[in-house]
């Protein structure tokens, strides 16, 4: 165990352990920006400073490791004034828009800049407008907003090993893009969402279709129906204050025919079909000499993955429906005859 004092306190972590691990044991607290648990520090942001007895510059405390007797500044003068520098630097090549950014409110950028006291930038804007990619059918990149913090790109491939973001360029120039700056629809993205996730600002986001929907319920001659999924009647309450994991059918069921829906349905009934499909292929494979294992998934996202990176096991995967597909598909064809 290494022995070292924070602010004053006395700590005892692992070998191995960096500066900032060792804070939050100890609850004390050091800004950050493109760290994140999940992830290997990138150590983009320069924001987890710390100063070090001994040490001539500050050390950035989320990839620096303890050594015994360390003896290590969290809170200074120093220290507050370069981390607000560091946040003024990412906000003047910033598109700030927050009353219309789908993160307001909750934007780690924006929590940070309240935190420092950051109300304006003294630096002149350097951001110049790129174009958003919303080619794709479920992601949005917004370049404008990106902050190169190298969260989604760390996740893409080190995690989800699917490589389809990278950084091109340098400092101020460098800009999150995709293989040959492609666009994402023409990446190797398999949709998963992970990038989304874990980016801090609003470059990332899933692609919206809010319109289309309101549009529809206030479309007097379409009839409108909807299904909801175990898993969102089950966490949307925390949303709203509830207890974590508070069944909330009947409040959802009131708010969707409130909102103008005709017909709330539950996927329940077409996860129900799914399993009858799915054993009835298995079935079908074991009698009559078919591909085995069979391997189902009802995410497209792991599906296309499969089809991407692993095309050699294909014909393994089930050819069945997800339920939320292949309720669409009884929606429009037996329902609408009714």
């Amino acid at each position: 165990m290494i022995k070292l004092w924070i602010d004053n306190k006395e700590v005892e972590v692992p070998e191995g352990t960096t500066i900032l691990s060792a804070a939050q044991k100890a609850d004390i607290h050091i800004p950050t920006l493109c760290y994140h648990p999940d992830l290997e520090p990138s150590a983009n942001c320069g924001v987890c400073v710390v100063e070090i007895e001994g040490q001539p510059v500050p050390k950035r405390s989320c990839c620096t490791p303890v050594w015994e007797g360390m003896k290590v500044t969290s809170n200074s003068v120093k220290l507050r004034h370069l981390r607000k520098t560091l946040v003024e630097m990412v906000l003047s090549n910033h598109d700030v828009v927050c009353p219309t950014c789908n993160q307001n409110n909750k934007c780690e950028l924006q929590d940070l800049a309240y935190l420092l006291g950051v109300d304006d930038s003294r630096l002149p804007k350097i951001l110049e407008k790129k174009p958003i990619d919303d080619a794709g059918f479920s992601i949005v990149r917004d370049p404008n907003k990106c902050i190169s913090c190298g969260r989604c790109i760390t996740v893409c491939q080190q995690v989800q090993t699917v490589n389809a973001l990278t950084i091109n360029g340098r400092g101020f120039d460098g800009t999150v893009t995709t293989p040959f700056d492609k666009g994402m629809s023409e990446s190797p993205c398999v949709n998963c969402g992970q990038c989304v996730v874990y980016c801090p600002v609003g470059a990332l986001r899933e692609k919206s279709n809010t319109e289309e929907v309101w549009d529809a319920l206030l479309d007097d001659d379409k009839y409108v129906v909807v299904q909801e999924a175990p898993a969102i009647r089950a966490t949307l309450g925390e949303e709203f204050g509830m207890d974590p994991e508070k069944v909330t059918v009947g409040k959802m069921y009131a708010a969707l025919r409130k909102l103008g829906f005709d017909r709330v349905f539950d996927t329940n009934f077409s996860a129900d079909l799914t399993i009858m499909e799915e054993g009835t292929e298995l079935i079908t494979r074991l009698k009559e000499g078919g591909k085995l294992p069979l391997i189902t998934s009802c995410s497209p996202g792991w599906i296309k993955f499969m089809e991407t990176y692993f095309p050699g096991i294909a014909e393994n995967v089930s050819t069945c429906k997800s339920p939320q597909q292949m309720f669409g598909a009884l929606v429009k064809t037996y329902f609408a005859e009714k």
